[in-house]
C-alpha cells in the first residue's frame, strides 16, 4: 500500500495516510532529538511521498516539536490545509501549576490555544487527549472538547493512553449528549505490547474508534539494531525506553525478524511494521524517525507483504497472556452454539450440552 492510499480514520470521513508521522523527536532539547533543520526535511520527504498526517503534543520537547510544525507548514494556509495535524493536551508545561495539565475545561481549553499559537494555525484536524484525569468527570473533559469541536478551533477528537472502561463510558455518553465523539485510539501497540488486543482493540473496533498504534518498534528494540550479538555493548539513543525492552523474548522476536527480513530482501524493523499494520482494527500507525535514513526504512514497510505463515510464527512468539475473561470467552461457542458453525466458525460442544432430548430435563 503507497503512502498516498488514504484510509478514512474511525466512525468519520476523515481521511488520513496509513503512516503517521510522529514528531515526539522533534527539536534537540532533551538531549536525542532532531534538529530543527533535519526535522523540516523529514516533514517535507514525509509529505513529498503522499503523507498527510503528523502527529505531535504540547509537551514533546517542552512545545518546540509544535512550534518547528507550525514554522515550517503551519504559517502557510496553501500547505497547512493539506495536512491533517493532531497534537495532544494534557502535558503540564507549567511547573507547579496544578490547573496547567489534565483534563479539565481550565485545562484542555488554554493547551488548545497554546498549542494554535505554536502551530500557527486556526485549527487542530484531530485532537487527542493524552491519557486519562481521574480527577476530573469525563463528561467535563467531553463538553468541552465538544465545545472545541463547536467553535471551529478542533476538527475530531480522539484519546489515548486510557482503560478501555473509561473510553467506552465516554463514547456512549458522547452519543447520548449528542457530542462530538472520539474517532481515534492511540495506544502501544507491537509485537512487545499486545495487552491491547484483550480490551482495548476490540472497544476500539465495536465503537468506531480508528486505531493509531504508537511505539510500533519499541523504542527501536524492534528495529535490528539490539541484537543477542551486541547485548549490553549497543547504546540505546534513548535509553530505558529501548534497554527496559531488551530480555529473552525481545531476542526471540528479533532473531525472527532478522530471519524473515532476509527471506524477503528487507529489513526486521520493516517486518515489524508491517506486522502491526496489518492488524485487525489498526488504521494508520505512527512512525518516529529521528533520521532521513530511517524515514525511508520506515515507509517501505507499506510495500511489504507478509505471508500467513510468516504472520503465525511472529504471533506465537510475540502471544501474550491476556486478562480475564479473554481466555474464558474462547471456549464459549462449546456451549452457546454447541457443535453449529456461526459466521464460518465451527464449535465442539462441552459435555454439559446434551447429545439428545432423553438426556434433557
Amino acid at each position: 500500500m503507497p503512502l498516498d492510499h488514504y484510509v478514512t480514520i474511525g466512525h468519520s470521513g476523515l481521511r488520513v495516510s496509513p503512516f503517521c508521522l510522529g514528531a515526539m523527536t522533534f527539536g534537540e532539547d532533551l538531549g536525542w532529538g532532531t534538529s530543527v533543520k533535519d526535522s523540516e526535511a523529514i516533514l517535507d520527504r514525509f509529505i513529498e511521498r503522499g503523507g498527510n498526517f503528523i502527529d505531535t503534543a504540547n509537551l514533546y520537547t517542552r512545545g518546540h516539536s509544535e512550534k518547528i510544525i507550525g514554522d515550517h507548514v503551519g504559517r502557510h494556509a496553501s500547505r497547512r490545509d493539506r495536512l491533517v495535524i493532531a497534537t495532544k493536551f494534557f502535558g503540564n508545561l507549567h511547573r507547579g501549576d496544578p490547573n496547567g495539565g489534565g483534563a479539565s475545561r481550565k485545562s484542555l481549553i488554554t493547551a488548545c490555544e497554546q498549542s494554535l499559537r505554536r502551530l500557527q494555525t486556526d485549527y487542530i484536524d484531530l485532537y487527542w487527549m493524552h491519557c486519562w484525569d481521574k480527577y476530573t468527570p469525563i463528561e467535563e473533559t467531553m463538553s468541552a472538547l465538544h465545545d472545541l469541536v463547536s467553535s471551529g478551533k478542533v476538527r475530531y477528537i480522539g484519546v489515548s493512553d486510557t482503560p478501555a472502561w473509561k473510553v467506552a463510558q465516554a463514547q456512549v455518553l458522547a452519543q447520548f449528549r449528542g457530542w462530538s465523539p472520539f474517532i481515534a485510539l492511540q495506544i502501544e501497540y507491537s509485537l512487545l505490547e499486545r495487552t491491547v488486543e484483550g480490551e482495548l482493540i476490540p472497544m476500539a473496533r465495536e465503537l468506531g474508534l480508528g486505531v493509531t498504534p504508537w511505539s510500533p518498534l519499541k523504542s527501536g528494540a524492534l528495529s535490528g539494531k539490539y541484537t543477542r550479538e551486541n547485548a549490553g555493548k549497543q547504546k540505546a539513543d534513548r535509553g530505558a525506553w529501548a534497554m527496559n525492552a531488551l530480555n529473552e523474548q525481545t531476542y526471540a522476536i528479533v532473531d525472527e525478524l532478522i530471519k524473515i527480513s532476509r527471506e524477503l530482501g528487507s529489513t526486521p524493523a520493516r517486518v515489524a511494521l508491517a506486522w502491526v499494520q496489518s492488524r485487525p482494527g489498526v488504521t494508520s500507525t505512527i512512525i518516529g524517525a529521528r533520521t532521513m535514513e530511517q524515514l525511508e526504512d520506515n515507509l517501505a514497510a507499506l510495500d511489504l507483504s507478509l505471508s500467513p505463515k510468516h504472520v503465525e510464527v511472529l504471533d506465537a512468539l510475540s502471544q501474550p497472556k491476556l486478562s480475564f475473561p479473554v481466555d474464558f470467552l474462547r471456549g464459549a461457542a462449546t456451549f452457546s452454539h454447541a457443535g453449529a458453525t456461526v459466521n464460518g466458525e465451527p464449535s465442539t460442544a462441552t459435555d454439559m450440552v446434551p447429545k439428545d432430548d432423553s438426556q434433557r430435563y
